[in-house]
Order: C-alpha cells, then sequence, then structure tokens
C-alpha cells in the first residue's frame, strides 16, 4: 500500500488580524472558516505568507466562531503582521490505489477582506475510464 499527500483544505487568501508571539506556538484559525474546510483542531497546516514569500508549518487551533479570526501564536508572530495574506493548507495522507479508482476531493475557501467565505471551491480528483482528471466547480 502506497500513501500520498493530498491537499484537502485550504483557507486562501485569509488576513492576519492578530500576531501573537507570547502564545505557544500554532495559527488561530475562526471556528467557522475551520469547519467549512474540514480543518481540525491540532491538525498540522503549512502557512504560506503572501507578502513576505515566508512559509512554515504549524497546528491549527480552534479561535471564536463568526470572528474572522487568523492568528499565527509564537514564533510564527515574527513571519508576519496585521493584514499580511496568508494561504493556510491542509493534507491528508491516502491510499494510492484507492485515491486512482475513487478519486479524491478538496475544500477550499477564498476570503473576502474580513475573512469571511466569498467563493467556496470543491477541487477533485475524478476517475474517468482509469484516469484520473483535475475538477474544479469555480
Amino acid at each position: 500500500m502506497t500513501q500520498i499527500k493530498l491537499m484537502h483544505a485550504n483557507l486562501h487568501r485569509v488576513r492576519v488580524t492578530e500576531a501573537n508571539v507570547n502564545y505557544v506556538g500554532s495559527i488561530t484559525i475562526d471556528q467557522d472558516l475551520m469547519d467549512k474546510v474540514g480543518i481540525l483542531p491540532l491538525e498540522e497546516v503549512d502557512v504560506i505568507n503572501l507578502e513576505n514569500g515566508k512559509r512554515w508549518s504549524t497546528y491549527a487551533i480552534a479561535g471564536a466562531a463568526g470572528t474572522g479570526e487568523i492568528c499565527p501564536n509564537g514564533g510564527a508572530a515574527l513571519l508576519c503582521q496585521p493584514g499580511d495574506i496568508l494561504i493556510i493548507i491542509a493534507y491528508e495522507y491516502c491510499d494510492r490505489s484507492k485515491v486512482m479508482l475513487h478519486g479524491h476531493q478538496a475544500k477550499v475557501i477564498v476570503a473576502d477582506e474580513h475573512n469571511r467565505c466569498r467563493q467556496f471551491i470543491e477541487q477533485s480528483l475524478v476517475n474517468q475510464e482509469g484516469q484520473l482528471q483535475f475538477k474544479s466547480n469555480s
């Protein structure tokens, strides 16, 4: 059984609302955003800062629902500042043969300037006649 790592969730163009160097690690994310794309508390995520190109891995913790909160904590707070635009990506390990047979689906939120869902996209790998095809509802 060969495992592959595929994206399952993406929070695209969310804005940093606060950066808290005094908190112990992680990135705090509005619970509503996490729920909509399926990111779990304590799940590992990659974070890319579109303002300066910095990239890091950390884990997600849930912030208050409906607040739009995006707050890198600990050392990651030094890699950004309020107003910076981030991409937050979560991955999952999948059995390659099952993906080749049944496909895969990822959920993407493109955020507005208040970290609300401006666009919800489902990106899929779909088996069509034995070949995987990429599909997006965007």
